[in-house]
């Protein structure tokens, strides 16, 4: 059916998300100062909405000296795919978080650590965390036995240090992770926060499982837009946050 398309003007920057649901109209977003009242558009806009789109997690583990108890490193690696011509490559969001998840299974493959530890891709965190509550709702190891998760996502910064979701929550482990980044120098500032849902880190944290997102700060700050893309992400601190997160998890 033909419907009467909403236009919304913005001063903010552009950015897209996807959804769980969606509208018999479309919404187009505009910036303000490229849009007069005078301006006559023209558009065709075909939406498929599939309400039972099969995605999947992806899992692998290696097993430590003691097998039955892990450490977690997750990071999501879906984003936003394309909207007609315009490709979100999600370069920050999340391939910074991915690579750093293969970063750390290639160490601890050829370090044997003392748990096991389970690499986790989660996939529909943009549509609503929806691989990791999957998880968390069947999950391939018993969540008692997670003594720590590591939620990787927006890792392409850093110029101005990482921030500590869960900080405040699980004090113990943030001052171990400060204390090592003061003893080494490596990032400029580690920011405590407490409890958010704006990542995987959520639904493990809603089941008792100890957990901290990072995400870095400062550079580039292009999210969820077409400017997020391989070449202009700096990846400044990625040496420096892997070496810090080694050390944090050599501690258990």
């Amino acid at each position: 059916a033909q419907t009467h398309p909403v236009v919304w003007l913005t001063e903010n920057k552009l950015t897209w998300s996807v959804s769980s649901s969606a509208t018999n109209h479309a919404i187009v977003e505009v910036k303000k100062e490229v849009f007069t009242p005078s301006d006559e558009v023209t558009i065709s806009v075909k939406n498929i909405f599939h309400q039972n789109y099969a995605v999947q997690n992806v899992v692998g583990q290696i097993k430590g000296k003691k097998k039955k108890k892990y450490i977690v490193i997750s990071a999501h690696y879906d984003h936003l795919g394309k909207m007609g011509n315009a490709t979100f490559n999600g370069a920050n969001d999340n391939a910074s978080g991915v690579a750093s998840m293969l970063y750390l299974a290639q160490h601890f493959a050829n370090k044997k650590p003392k748990y096991s530890m389970v690499f986790i891709g989660f996939a529909a965190e943009e549509a609503g965390l929806l691989g990791s509550e999957y998880f968390v709702n069947h999950p391939l190891i018993p969540l008692k036995q997670i003594q720590f998760l590591i939620n990787l996502d927006l890792n392409g910064t850093g110029e101005e240090g990482v921030t500590v979701v869960n900080g405040t929550l699980h004090k113990k482990e943030f001052l171990k992770l400060t204390n090592i980044n003061n003893q080494q120098q490596l990032l400029e500032k580690i920011k405590v926060r407490g409890q958010a849902a704006n990542s995987d880190h959520y639904w493990f944290t809603q089941q008792g499982v100890p957990a901290f997102f990072i995400y870095t700060m400062g550079g580039v700050s292009h999210y969820h837009d077409v400017y997020d893309r391989p070449e202009t992400l700096p990846l400044t601190e990625f040496n420096d946050l892997m070496s810090l997160l080694i050390q944090f998890i050599n501690t258990f």
